[in-house]
Formats: structure tokens, sequence, C-alpha cells
């Protein structure tokens, strides 16, 4: 076992690596969602933010958008032409999908300045477009509800899943060729 760990070491290290940015990214979100929720900013500071962002999204698309908490539910509604079309819960907001991306970023890493300002701006990108992501969902719930199941379950988590993976194969190829050209 011991010549298997020693053989793989860099997949070894990655693995950990991964795994362990993951899961203190992980519990420090969590401890987040645990201690900071706000009745101002319902059902926490980041959810509301990504709701409300997404309602100017929409109306800069033309919609009349009306964003309320949910009375029964930790989320927001998202209301279209007085039409309420999705609540919009945690899950929406993408951190958990910033935290795979940047675990990721730091198993596979490369000088610190290289990598924080790479995980930085990957993570800034992907908040932005899920911002997006989550007005044209709505809206496509509202033009088409025939097709809420579908646009939510694989059409819209595929646009913000094949985003990391583009960004995760650049930040490789990125340092590949670092490691390439520097040897």
């Amino acid at each position: 076992m011991i010549e298997l760990i020693k053989k793989n070491k860099a997949v070894v290290k990655f693995l950990l690596l991964f795994g362990g940015t993951y899961m203190l990214l992980a519990l420090g979100y969590q401890t987040y969602l645990t201690h900071f929720s706000s009745e101002k900013y319902y059902p926490d500071y980041v959810t509301h933010l990504v709701s409300y962002q997404s309602k100017y999204v929409a109306e800069a698309l033309g919609y009349e958008v009306r964003v309320a908490p949910h009375p029964t539910d930790l989320s927001m509604k998202f209301i279209i032409n007085n039409e309420y079309v999705a609540r919009i819960v945690e899950g929406c907001n993408a951190i958990s999908v910033m935290i795979l991306f940047v675990a990721f970023i730091i198993a596979f890493h490369s000088n610190f300045k290289k990598t924080f300002l790479f995980g930085l701006t990957g993570a800034i990108l992907i908040y932005a477009l899920n911002i997006i992501r989550v007005a044209l969902l709505c809206i496509g719930i509202h033009e088409y509800p025939e097709y809420a199941s579908f646009l939510h379950d694989i059409v819209f988590p595929g646009f913000i899943y094949g985003l990391v993976f583009l960004l995760w194969m650049l930040w490789v190829r990125m340092n590949t060729k670092t490691k390439t050209t520097s040897s």
C-alpha cells in the first residue's frame, strides 16, 4: 500500500488537497449559513443578493419582476408579471459551485499569486454568470412553463457546471504549459 502511495504521490497530494480544501470551505459556508441568517437579508445575505441581482437582469430584458421572502420556506419568491414562477433557495446562489471550483484550483495549484488570482477571477465569473443563469431560468419558466423541469434540471445546471469544467481545463492547461516551458 505504501509503495502504491509513493508511486502515485502527485495523485494522493491532489486528492488530499482537494478533499481538505473542499471540507474546510464547505464547513466555513455551513457555519455562515447557521450563524448569519438575517430577517433583513432573508434567507441569507448571498441568496438574497442573488435574488435581487437576478431581478435586475430580468428587468433589463424587459420583464416586470418582483422578489419577496417566501412566507413558509427559506427562499425568495421570483415573480414575473405578477406570476410566481420560481423560488430561489440557498442552492441557487452558486456558493457550493464556487467552493468546488476553488478546491480544484487549490489542489492543482501553481504559485500563490497565480492560484489566488485565478481562483478569485473564476469565482467572480461563476457568480456573475450564475445571476444571469437564474434570471434566464426564471424567464424560461415564465415563458415556457411546460419545460420548467427540463430547464431547471438539465439545461441550466449544464450551463453552470459547463463553465466550471471549462475554467478547470483552462487552469490545467495554463499550469501544464508553465511546468513544461519552465523545465
